[in-house]
């Protein structure tokens, strides 16, 4: 998966997690509505600045948008062992 995908691919799991649509994610990171859609839809990279807004919207380390949870050794050590 490319780092673009998996930006997009957490975005996306922890807004919903939240229980946040892209319009009210966006009000609360301080971006555009259009500007979320595109970054989940790999349309768009994005800034420095703008991967801080985003984390700290979803109150996360900024580094957790860019672990590739399926293929993190680490964390599939852990769904196996919960299996």
């Amino acid at each position: 998966m490319s780092l673009l995908s998996t930006f997009a691919s957490n975005l996306k799991r922890y807004r919903t997690e939240r229980g946040l649509s892209q319009e009210e994610f966006a009000g609360i990171a301080g971006l555009h509505r259009t500007y979320i859609s595109a970054i989940e839809r790999e349309k768009r990279s994005i800034s420095l600045d703008n991967i801080e807004k985003i984390a700290v919207a979803l109150g996360i380390d900024a580094y957790l948008l860019f672990v590739d949870n399926d293929n993190h050794p680490l964390l599939q050590k852990k769904s196996k062992e919960v299996r």
